[in-house]
């Protein structure tokens, strides 16, 4: 099971990022976790400088942008 994490503080992007890793994940079968982490010390202990960002088990990703559906599918299925 994949743990994802969605760091931001909810903005628009951040909602987006969430929606988007969520649809590809169930798109491609890929059992996960979601968890939306919106407490800036969290995200800045994380080394997360621009938001949104996104951690796939534990490792974070993608930082600032919101992935295209398949390279967001490569960081899910990876």
């Amino acid at each position: 099971m994949k743990k994802l994490l969605v760091y931001g503080t909810g903005c628009p992007k951040c909602k987006k990022l969430a929606e988007a890793v969520e649809g590809a994940a169930k798109a491609g079968g890929i059992p996960y976790t979601l968890e939306k982490v919106t407490d800036i010390t969290e995200i800045v202990k994380a080394g997360v400088m621009m938001a949104p960002a996104l951690a796939v088990d534990g490792v974070v990703k993608v930082s600032g942008r919101i992935p295209d559906p398949a390279e967001m599918a490569a960081l899910l299925a990876g």
